[in-house]
């Protein structure tokens, strides 16, 4: 299933934001992406009919065995980027910002070849 770049961004913000708190409801995605209220629930919605997150009653969303695999790649391929652009001496803050724009257009045999370098190079 192919996740517009939006709802990837949606999807690795629920990932960080349960392994930093534990628990996640829309509010705080909305916080965290500096997205309005609407936005983020249409985006809820979205992945929750893609299979990718579930809601509780109460408003607690979790990631699905499918959503969790999605959002450990896109995440991977954020720290990976970051970590690059970080050592070719790009400040943290404008890596980070340019990894989560890369992450999403990035090929997979690209990133598989920069991964394969990056484990050569330790």
């Amino acid at each position: 299933m192919a996740l517009k770049e939006s709802g990837e961004m949606y999807l690795e913000s629920i990932y960080v934001l349960l392994n930093e708190k534990g628990i996640v409801r829309s509010i705080d995605v909305a916080e965290k992406m500096g997205f309005s209220k609407p936005s983020v629930s249409r985006a809820i919605g979205i992945l929750k009919n893609n299979e990718l997150i579930s809601v509780s009653r109460e408003g607690y969303i979790t990631l699905t065995e499918v959503g969790l695999v999605k959002a450990k790649q896109i995440f991977e391929r954020h720290t990976v980027v970051s970590n690059v652009l970080i050592a070719l001496g790009v400040p943290k803050e404008i890596a980070d910002d340019d990894a989560c724009r890369i992450e999403h257009i990035i090929s997979e045999e690209t990133f598989l070849a920069i991964k394969k370098y990056l484990n050569g190079q330790k």
